[in-house]
């Protein structure tokens, strides 16, 4: 390894609730080889209190998590992204801003939780299966041995980690 920390960009509309839980499992299982950041195009106030609460339920930390717009990270002292991953199908449709140093781009679509309408318990539910499809599609990212793999292996394996 070589000790290199990797940026990882989530993209969603909102940067509510599928953004935001891809950032903090990115930053719990890839400690000291990746660093996740979530950003949205269009985002809310706030995180969805669902995503939050489950979050917490499955022990990840949820301090100083907020919803930010993706131009944040178009910005001249903003962190060079390696990657950047959209977990919506929204966001994977829109222009998004030219981000510095190339990343490597892939669409991970997950159904959007906040969308269901219903009782609490089936919201959570949803909520947490939507957390265990990232978290599954992150765990097999981040065992990706990066430094072998060329540019374009790496983007075609990445892009197919979406489809898992």
């Amino acid at each position: 390894m070589t000790g290199r920390v990797y940026n990882v960009l989530f993209l969603c509309t909102h940067n509510s609730a599928r953004s935001i839980m891809a950032e903090v499992i990115m930053n719990d299982l890839g400690r000291g080889k990746f660093k996740g950041y979530s950003a949205g195009s269009h985002p809310a106030s706030a995180p969805n209190p669902f995503a939050l609460e489950t979050l917490r339920r499955l022990h990840f930390t949820t301090d100083g998590l907020y919803s930010k717009n993706w131009e944040e990270f178009a910005k001249p002292h903003a962190p060079v992204m390696d990657f950047v991953v959209t977990v919506c199908d929204n966001a994977a449709g829109e222009v998004c801003p030219v981000w510095s140093g190339q990343p490597i781009s892939a669409h991970w679509g997950v159904e959007d939780p906040s969308l269901l309408q219903g009782a609490d318990e089936a919201k959570s539910r949803a909520f947490t299966q939507v957390a265990n499809i990232l978290r599954r599609r992150i765990e097999l990212f981040t065992s990706l041995p990066l430094e072998k793999l060329d540019r374009l292996k790496l983007e075609k394996t990445v892009k197919n980690i979406g489809k898992q």
